[in-house]
């Protein structure tokens, strides 16, 4: 086995600990991960990795461990930190290849609006030694520049279905993987008895670690900014991860001011599409790889999200908070992905004016939509189109409105 830590919960915090010479994750944040991680990582051990995902996936898990342990040195350091207000961002959602990406990217071009970058996922807490006052580039965007580079030469697939831009607007999931308890490991690998176990496990601890990874990066540009001579005002976060879908509640509890763009397509091409971009990720990590079965498991994984999504927003909608959410049609935002995002401007109170309008343009030019993708099918994912409707008929009646005819 090439990675020397092996699957082994003590060993691997003990290699966490040893790389950052650090030891403190925190006395209260301590339990609430390292029983999901030790879950997962007896899951790995079963998963039927090869060496080289051993070492991606172990290597990944104590690089989890050392953003936490950096982070709470920052945080001990400056624990002004915890006074950043992240309450209201505006958080895109939707079933995976339904336009997350594009919403996400196109509201970020705003330069009154923030996102987390792709740098920063990688990095999110700086090294101790890190002079954030120096007006010198964040050698974290260099880092994250060579592992765009390494991304697009070594796995092209994964780029193409999915490209990944160091100084783009990101995913912020990597925040709730920190946390151990997400569904990244389960689009990796085959790991049954994690995605069984998460199932029935509180979430309250992930997003509270991202609530307060998000005030790190906010803190960290804020300082930056007042450093160079700038206004280093406070600007409204836009963030982007599925996988919220199934945890409405949670999001919205830690984010109280939270504003829900919720992208439509039809699960036809939507379930399809997110179980080549999970079998591409399982064949990096293990030799024995079944498309149809990771497409029967993410038919049933997204059915769930999308369950808990709908029973979520009946509830909102029940109590008079459907203005917290704005619905976009998949189809309306490739059709006009200015006037759509400009609906959203509206709903969370902000005007679509000439600046941010010429900075999406801008995006919209320099990011063409992307060729070269897969081909995909259900069937090759043991699925079916009749199959796909049952299972998401509720989905389907509620809104169907915003799926169109070349979607089907």
């Amino acid at each position: 086995m090439t990675f020397p830590y092996g699957l082994k919960k003590a060993s691997i915090l003990e290699a966490s600990i040893q790389k950052e010479l650090l030891d403190d994750f925190g006395a209260e944040d301590f339990e609430p991960f390292v029983e999901p991680m030790g879950v997962l990582l007896d899951a790995y051990q079963g998963a039927g990795l090869h060496d080289v995902g051993v070492k991606i996936l172990g290597g990944g898990v104590v690089h989890s461990l050392r953003m936490r342990l950096r982070a709470q040195a920052w945080i001990k350091r400056h624990p002004e930190i915890l006074e950043e207000d992240v309450s209201d961002p505006i958080v895109v959602v939707g079933m995976m290849r339904s336009g997350t990406t594009l919403a996400q990217r196109l509201l970020a071009a705003d330069s009154r609006l923030r996102s987390v970058r792709g740098w920063e996922v990688l990095q999110a807490a700086p090294p101790l030694d890190l002079d954030l006052d120096d007006p010198a580039p964040d050698p974290r965007i260099a880092a994250g520049l060579e592992r765009q580079e390494l991304t697009q030469q070594f796995a092209p697939d994964l780029f193409a279905i999915h490209p990944m831009y160091a100084l783009e607007a990101e995913e912020e999931i990597v925040f709730l993987a920190d946390a151990f308890l997400s569904h990244v490991p389960e689009s990796g690998a085959h790991v049954p008895g994690y995605s069984a176990w998460i199932d029935t496990q509180d979430f309250t601890p992930a997003y509270d670690h991202l609530h307060r990874m998000l005030q790190l990066l906010q803190w960290q540009q804020r300082r930056r900014e007042a450093a160079a001579g700038g206004a280093a005002n406070r600007r409204r976060f836009v963030l982007k991860t599925p996988a919220h879908l199934g945890y409405l509640e949670d999001l919205r509890r830690r984010f109280p001011g939270l504003h829900l763009v919720h992208l439509h397509r039809d699960p036809r091409a939507t379930i399809p599409s997110g179980a080549s971009l999970n079998t591409t990720l399982h064949r990096m990590h293990a030799d024995e790889v079944d498309p149809r079965r990771i497409g029967r498991q993410w038919l049933e994984r997204m059915g769930w999200t999308n369950d808990r999504a709908l029973g979520v927003r009946r509830s909102w909608a029940a109590s008079g908070d459907s203005d917290l959410v704005t619905d976009v049609g998949f189809s309306e935002l490739v059709a006009d992905p200015i006037a759509t995002v400009g609906r959203v401007h509206a709903a969370v109170g902000l005007d679509l004016d000439a600046a941010a309008e010429a900075a999406m343009r801008a995006w919209l030019e320099r990011r063409p939509r992307e060729t070269g993708r897969p081909d995909y099918s259900a069937v090759t994912y043991g699925l079916s189109d009749a199959a796909i409707d049952e299972r998401f008929a509720g989905y389907r009646d509620t809104h169907g409105q915003h799926f169109v005819s070349t979607d089907m």
